[in-house]
């Protein structure tokens, strides 16, 4: 069975800025995709952390800040020039603006549906 058959939260691709804060500070990254379990994103060239880092993702949606998800996330796996992080905690208000952007790209109600009931 391969990853993609396994996976149980569709990816939406996304091409953003974003940000991510560690230990050591804020470093703006490129976002690739999103799903209501994680993200990937392209590693930065001054990354030196190492896998179960917890990291802070914060994804502006629009220019005026209105609309932002941000989660608590741990880094699974960094491959090449990605990492792939888990969402570990997420807020209410970024829930919502995260729901919005998959139902929007995804349009299937069930899908969606599906995934939140798989969230627990």
């Amino acid at each position: 069975m391969t990853s993609e058959n396994r996976r149980k939260f569709q990816r939406i691709l996304f091409d953003s800025e974003a940000k991510i804060e560690d230990d050591s500070g804020h470093i703006s990254v490129h976002l690739l995709d999103i799903s209501l379990n994680g993200a990937l994103i392209e590693r930065p060239d001054n990354w030196s952390g190492s896998i179960n880092d917890e990291i802070a993702l914060s994804v502006q949606l629009d220019p005026d800040d209105e609309f932002t998800i941000r989660m608590q996330t741990r880094l699974v796996y960094p491959k090449d020039n990605h990492m792939g992080l888990h969402c570990e905690h997420i807020d209410i208000d970024s829930m919502t603006n995260l729901r919005r952007l998959v139902e929007l790209n995804l349009s299937n109600t069930e899908l969606l549906e599906r995934e939140l009931v798989a969230l627990g």
